[in-house]
């Protein structure tokens, strides 16, 4: 079960990412944030390293998706990629339902916390695979753009 530090994280990131998406203010992500927060994203095998990298590919989803919406929230236990062998911890689930280039998404992000309440993981996960397809090829157009990857 999710403690109070956890869900109140929870709680801010969900703000976060609705504020974020409507106004492009990243600012309440401040604070959220172990600094090796990783993002395992469903456009991309290798995962997102590090706060600066996590806000900079949190700014180019914001700026991806058309009418994000928040419709549920589960909160329970889950091991994180990176711990497989630890004991759970903490761990929400936010499903979101959004739009790209005029496909509709259904998706989720499951956050990770640590004993303090910080997100220490996220995972972000969407269907049907033809809006991943779209998701993929959009936001690796904003990560170029933002000079957060290479262009190929």
């Amino acid at each position: 079960m999710s403690d109070p530090a956890s869900s109140a994280t929870a709680a801010r990131f969900r703000a976060a990412v609705e504020t974020a998406t409507t106004t492009g203010d990243l600012s309440g992500f401040s604070g959220l944030f172990l600094p090796d927060v990783r993002l395992y994203s469903p456009v991309s095998f290798k995962p997102f390293d590090g706060e600066e990298m996590v806000l900079g590919l949190l700014g180019v989803l914001v700026r991806t998706f058309g009418d994000f919406r928040y419709i549920g929230t589960f909160t329970g236990e889950a091991a994180t990629s990176r711990d497989q062998d630890a004991p759970a911890s903490s761990a929400d689930v936010l499903l979101f339902r959004a739009t790209v280039d005029g496909k509709e998404i259904h998706g989720m992000d499951l956050l990770h916390f640590d004993e303090t309440g910080l997100i220490k993981e996220i995972t972000v996960m969407v269907r049907p695979q033809s809006a991943v397809q779209t998701l993929g090829q959009a936001v690796l157009r904003g990560l170029v753009e933002a000079g957060l990857v290479p262009a190929e």
